[in-house]
């Protein structure tokens, strides 16, 4: 996927990043040591292969010129402190850091090294999967993510600042955020602003309910699922987690975007049963916050076609109406 966010590096930085993260003797040597691996949307991601014949993989933040969302801003520090509350807290498999530099020495952003998983991407291979299988995977994640959700935290808001007493507080400032990122850069959402933000105001004590800070992963797409002999054995990309709602959770936004998850299976896995009518209200809030990210994201990443802005442009418009019913 491409993306202005993406910091790609030279092979000869590439080879000085790896020798200082695994020894000078374990250096890649050669001119084909490296492949990008194409898939994600923000960092990029390089399979590396060292000098003894093991596989790596090296991500890379942005670099410190393009701007980001301001959810985006220190984005690997995020990933970095998720990987080690997960450890921590929760029996998920993720990937080990093997190394982590932010000193800007070889690079002018930060990079991390964690081993090749060797596996499956679900969002890659999905589309040649029977639905069953495509639900049994729903229904793993669903289980993974419950568990996630079990860590708590000290107050809501961002992972490495959880400074809202609230949920509504923190969810307030999270939607502003996105919608002054839209603002400063002109995107046309389709709606007024501040249309959107009487919607927000309008179903805010929908927000009253959630009173105990839980690490919400966020982003636990099948994309972000690898998976052999049928089971997900590893759960990356964890830079967008924060302390807050798990209804906000990836999987259950098929609550009301059916095109985004299979919410039955995932809820069935996470161990829940049908929203009540005030969650239902909140999860039409949360969906409204994704759209506004994937419609206003484009711009920031400066995309080259339409695609994810008329998709999901045309989902906001048909979610807008939704919430007049």
């Amino acid at each position: 996927m491409e993306s202005i966010t993406k910091n790609r590096q030279s092979p000869e930085i590439l080879r000085a990043m790896a020798a200082r993260a695994y020894g000078e003797d374990r250096a890649p040597v050669g001119g084909d040591f490296f492949e990008e691996l194409g898939h994600g949307w923000f960092n990029v991601a390089y399979l590396l292969r060292l000098r003894d014949g093991s596989r790596v993989v090296l991500k890379i933040a942005p670099p410190p010129g393009v701007e980001v969302m301001t959810y985006e801003r220190g984005a690997m520090g995020i990933e970095l402190a998720s990987l080690a509350l997960i450890r921590e807290h929760a029996d998920v498999p993720v990937p080990d850091v093997h190394f982590a530099d932010a000193s800007l020495e070889l690079c002018d952003a930060p990079y991390f090294f964690m081993p090749y998983i060797d596996a499956e991407n679900i969002g890659i291979v999905q589309d040649s999967l029977s639905p069953e299988a495509l639900a049994d995977y729903w229904e793993q994640l669903g289980a993974l993510n419950s568990r996630l959700n079990g860590i708590k935290g000290a107050g809501f808001g961002p992972l490495l600042d959880p400074r809202f007493g609230t949920w509504r507080e923190a969810f307030g400032s999270m939607a502003e955020d996105v919608l002054a990122d839209g603002e400063r850069r002109g995107v046309d959402l389709g709606f007024g602003y501040d249309a959107i933000r009487e919607i927000l105001a309008a179903h805010a004590d929908s927000l009253d309910e959630v009173t105990e800070p839980r690490f919400v992963e966020w982003d636990l797409w099948p994309s972000n699922a690898m998976v052999r002999d049928g089971r997900i054995v590893c759960v990356i990309d964890h830079e967008r987690a924060f302390w807050g709602d798990p209804l906000m959770e990836a999987g259950f936004c098929g609550a009301e975007l059916p095109a985004i998850s299979d919410a039955e299976a995932f809820g069935r896995g996470w161990g829940r049963g049908p929203l009540t009518a005030t969650e239902r209200r909140r999860r039409r809030l949360y969906g409204l916050y994704l759209l506004l990210v994937m419609v206003i994201e484009t711009d920031y990443r400066g995309h080259t076609d339409t695609k994810q802005y008329d998709w999901a442009r045309g989902q906001l418009e048909g979610l807008m109406a939704r919430f007049d019913s």
